[in-house]
């Protein structure tokens, strides 16, 4: 059992940062993969961006490539999102998730097992 609690979320203009951090406790951090997700309102939860368990691997989606940077600290139980050059279509809620698959990065939710309670980013126009 893991449990994920997200912090980091807020209100931004367009061409701002936020930094998104999320803090595991329960089961050794290093036995999970870890993704990040979002869901705007109406929409499908989406994949964003996804690490492995020592951080070698990483992936994102189209959209987010270099702009947001996935990293994790084992040490801390925690990995982060760092968002930069953010955009209104950037609104969403976002959660982070682990995933017993520890080294091959995954981008479906159903290869997550367990999720955060989210935080939501809202970039204003």
């Amino acid at each position: 059992q893991v449990q994920l609690v997200e912090s980091g979320g807020g209100l931004v203009q367009a061409g701002g940062s936020l930094r998104l951090s999320c803090a595991a406790s329960g089961r050794p951090f290093s036995d999970y993969g870890m993704g990040w997700f979002r869901q705007a309102p109406g929409k499908e939860r989406e994949f964003v961006a996804a690490i492995s368990w020592r951080g070698g691997r990483t992936s994102y989606v189209d959209s987010v490539k270099g702009r947001f940077t996935i990293s994790r600290d084992n040490a801390k139980n925690t990995v982060y999102l760092q968002m930069n050059s953010l955009k209104p279509e950037d609104t969403a809620v976002y959660y982070c998730a682990a995933s017993s698959e520890r080294v091959a990065v995954r981008s479906s939710p159903h290869e997550y097992r367990y999720w955060g309670q989210g935080t939501q980013v809202t970039v204003s126009s």
